[in-house]
């Protein structure tokens, strides 16, 4: 049996994050919740899977259920959630502030694309072994 490996970091919300609410825009967690997949995906894989294939958003699903200011920090944590479906993999994410208060979720859908050919490749399970824990 294997459990998710969780991927963590630390943003905070620049002035040119906030919008006329006076929080983080947005279009600002979506670009977050990018960055932490990239980054997930940039610590974990192998290089020989970095090098072969890169993945597209298909899909995103975001709950706002709180935000930040200026200056403010949220932790984002990221995980495989399931099993990959052919070239997609669902892939779960969660802001919280500083005390713990959950700010933004999210269920992300991706496809895993082939560098060389440019197409949709099937989520091979050696590609995301280093994303989970044997428990």
């Amino acid at each position: 049996m294997s459990e998710p490996r969780k991927f963590t970091r630390t943003f905070t919300a620049d002035p040119a994050h906030i919008d006329e609410l006076g929080h983080v825009n947005n279009s600002v967690w979506v670009q977050w919740i990018q960055d932490l997949a990239t980054a997930h995906w940039d610590s974990a894989a192998l290089p020989e899977h970095r090098e072969a294939f890169f993945w597209v958003v298909v899909r995103h699903e975001i709950d706002y259920r709180g935000n930040i200011a200026a200056g403010e920090s949220a932790l984002g944590t990221t995980w495989i959630d399931g099993e990959p479906r052919g070239a997609k993999s669902v892939r779960a994410v969660e802001f919280t502030d500083a005390s713990g208060k959950k700010l933004v979720s999210a269920r992300t859908t991706w496809a895993i694309m082939d560098r060389q050919s440019g197409r949709l490749a099937r989520v091979r399970p050696e590609v995301l072994a280093n994303f989970r824990v044997e428990t």
